[in-house]
């Protein structure tokens, strides 16, 4: 394992250092060229350097799962709030400027006159640890754009009793897509290390979403969207309401 992790690394950060050495190569060599071509350049550079950056983030929070020492700075949050954080950062970051068949929004959201408006004005309030739980969202996210070439990919936050005790309430966020689904073969280990079907990524986001979560106090699951004309696949956690 410790052998397969290493090959996958060292092509996951190998793709995105190529690219970003090749855009500063043409900045040396011809910078009127660069000058012309600056916003898209600009945006490439950005990506790329994110793709390393969350690699490198991944493999430090894997270290200190493995060790015991994976530690939450809990405070007060708004679900809600963090959800459209995570959505606009994710459009800048992940989405492509071209990618206009494929949408990401809030289910609590409508559209009026072009402007969004949020239908529910209450907030969603956890004691949670505000950057691990925008790593999660964030993580889920990005797996289902992965799958989903075109459609909707959305995020919905709810409350709910809890089965086991009836005067507890939880949150639950679910991130929904249209996408290929779950593949049957990876479903039995989705949430353990090295558990990717995809032509990118190295399988750890949601094996570290799982942990994270877990050390919230709360669960993660999915399923394939199967029934009522659905395609694609939802992921959800439940963290305890504050």
């Amino acid at each position: 394992m410790q052998q397969e992790f290493i090959n996958i690394a060292a092509h996951e950060l190998r793709t995105p250092a190529q690219s970003i050495l090749g855009y500063a190569e043409l900045a040396k060599t011809d910078p009127q060229y660069i000058e012309e071509q600056a916003q898209s350049f600009t945006d490439a550079i950005y990506r790329n350097a994110y793709r390393i950056q969350k690699l490198t983030k991944d493999i430090l929070d894997v270290t200190r799962i493995e060790s015991n020492t994976l530690r939450l700075n809990k405070s007060k949050i708004d679900l809600k709030k963090v959800i459209l954080d995570v959505i606009e950062d994710t459009k800048l970051m992940v989405l492509q400027p071209e990618s206009n068949q494929l949408k990401l929004e809030f289910k609590n959201m409508m559209s009026a006159g072009g402007e969004e408006i949020v239908t529910h004005s209450d907030g969603v309030f956890v004691v949670a640890d505000k950057n691990r739980i925008t790593q999660v969202i964030s993580n889920m996210l990005d797996n289902a754009l992965k799958f989903t070439s075109e459609g909707v990919v959305s995020v919905d936050v709810a409350k709910r009793k809890k089965q086991e005790q009836d005067y507890q309430e939880e949150a639950i966020v679910t991130v929904e897509d249209t996408g290929s689904g779950i593949n049957p073969e990876i479903f039995p280990r989705l949430f353990t290390k090295f558990s990717s079907n995809s032509f990118s990524g190295t399988g750890l986001g949601l094996y570290i979403s799982k942990n994270i979560i877990e050390a919230h106090g709360g669960k993660i699951w999915a399923h394939n969207n199967n029934g009522q004309g659905k395609s694609g696949a939802s992921f959800s956690f439940s963290l305890p309401l504050d």
